[in-house]
């Protein structure tokens, strides 16, 4: 699939439009002291916060989720994670501007994530992100990425053929999602990218941030502006 002019957006949230690797990694090592362990260095964690509990359980403690006493571990860190989840997240520089554009563009915009919605509830309207058309969790759809559900749904909720929506994200499993919904995929370089290179990921662009996004956003249009001001001359 061409890199084609996007009718609507749709983003991940953790390590894409927020970072939230600070609370993330502050919660995980909130389950580490309060166990008399030493807190694991943040520099571990913030590459695979976009994992969530899986991801940092297995950077902090080293444990998968069929191992015996993950799942006591999860239940402890998401708790934590709630009671704490907007201390240190903010949106990644660049992203308030990138989403005004596309306010003036009139291109409707939304969040798919796999944070649950317990989460999303709490998070989202504290960073600023409340005027999003649509918040897809990952427990919104009977299925999480990298299945293609959340993302259908999404494009659904806003009206827009997949084939029509840009999807932004920074982990694999978001360019996944998106090649099986039909859409196109932004690698989203600026996020954590779990320790992996984004341009292995086979993604139809990547941005190295925000307003990269937003310069790939403009030559889009432009290019979509001129082909159709070209067939009319013909």
């Amino acid at each position: 699939m061409a890199l084609t002019a996007p009718r609507a957006i749709l983003f991940d949230l953790d390590g894409t439009l927020a970072d939230t690797a600070p609370d993330l990694a502050a919660a995980m090592n909130r389950v580490r002291t309060a166990r008399g362990l030493a807190p694991t260095p943040y520099e571990l964690l913030r590459p695979v916060a976009s994992a969530g509990a899986r991801g940092l359980i297995g950077a902090s403690f080293g444990l998968k989720p069929d191992d015996e006493g993950y799942n006591a571990l999860r239940d402890d860190f998401l708790d934590t994670y709630e009671a704490f989840i907007a201390v240190e997240s903010r949106l990644f520089n660049g992203i308030d501007v990138l989403l005004a554009r596309l306010q003036e563009y009139k291109l409707p915009w939304g969040i798919v994530t796999n944070k649950a919605t317990r989460f999303t509830e709490r998070l989202i309207p504290q960073i600023g992100l409340g005027h999003a058309r649509c918040v897809i969790s990952g427990d919104t759809t009977p299925y999480s990425k990298p299945h293609p559900a959340p993302l259908l749904e999404a494009a659904s909720r806003l009206g827009v053929p997949p084939g029509d929506c840009w999807y932004v994200g920074d982990d694999l499993r978001d360019i996944q999602a998106g090649h099986a919904a039909g859409m196109i995929t932004i690698a989203a370089a600026w996020g954590y990218c779990g320790h992996a290179e984004p341009t292995t990921w086979d993604a139809h662009a990547l941005a190295d941030s925000p307003t990269g996004l937003l310069d790939l956003i403009r030559t889009q249009a432009l290019n979509s502006i001129g082909r159709v001001a070209s067939s009319a001359i013909q």
